[in-house]
């Protein structure tokens, strides 16, 4: 296939992506190789579709009318596209696992993030992710909600794991992952367990 065609595809693909998507070269590897992918990036930065976050890391723009200027994207969505790029399995951990659950409305000073890849740092925007390894146990067999449920929990401790916080649990949670969690997190720390049991089934 041409490299017109190639391209062709993959800025329709981004031209109807929403604003603020984040794509890494191997989002497009059914189309075409990464280095090839890598190419195609650049020629749209030049155009303006993408802008480049960090070493291989684009945004489709995003416009803040009420600011009056571009957005920096989400840093959960920049994590997850880094993720994708190196094969990682992440889940947020400490004060980022209790902003995503809406168990705190403060914005973390650093994001973070458990991983069974290495342990890495990016900085853009004024925004800091990190990634830190972990035992498997903590993220392997476990679904994504699952896995962040028990990193927020550990993040709170305890001692401040109230009534407030397991309503706010019990609610943010379907009937399906209720039931997963329930079975997938057997292995956790046993304090942990017995809060899950009151989430999913109180």
């Amino acid at each position: 296939m041409g490299n017109t065609s190639l391209a062709n595809q993959i800025k329709n693909y981004i031209e109807n992506a929403d604003s603020g998507t984040v794509f890494v070269t191997i989002d497009f590897s059914h189309i075409a190789e990464k280095s090839r992918v890598g190419v195609i990036f650049s020629r749209l930065e030049n155009d303006g579709l993408i802008r480049r976050i960090i070493q291989g890391v684009y945004y489709k723009p995003e416009y803040n009318e009420f600011l009056g200027e571009y957005i920096a994207p989400e840093p959960d969505a920049v994590a997850h596209a880094l993720a994708r790029n190196y094969g990682w399995t992440i889940v947020p951990c400490g004060d980022t696992a209790l902003n995503l659950l809406g168990l705190s409305t403060q914005i973390p000073a650093v994001w973070a993030y458990v991983s069974d890849g290495t342990y890495k740092e990016y900085t853009y925007a004024q925004t800091t992710i990190k990634f830190k390894r972990t035992t498997n146990k903590e993220i392997s067999k476990l679904s994504y909600k699952t896995a962040l449920v028990v990193q927020a929990l550990k993040a709170l401790g305890k001692e401040n794991t109230n009534e407030t916080v397991l309503t706010k649990l019990k609610n943010n949670l379907t009937d399906s992952e209720k039931q997963a969690m329930l079975t997938e997190a057997k292995a956790a720390t046993s304090w942990i367990y017995e809060y899950i049991k009151l989430i999913c089934r109180g």
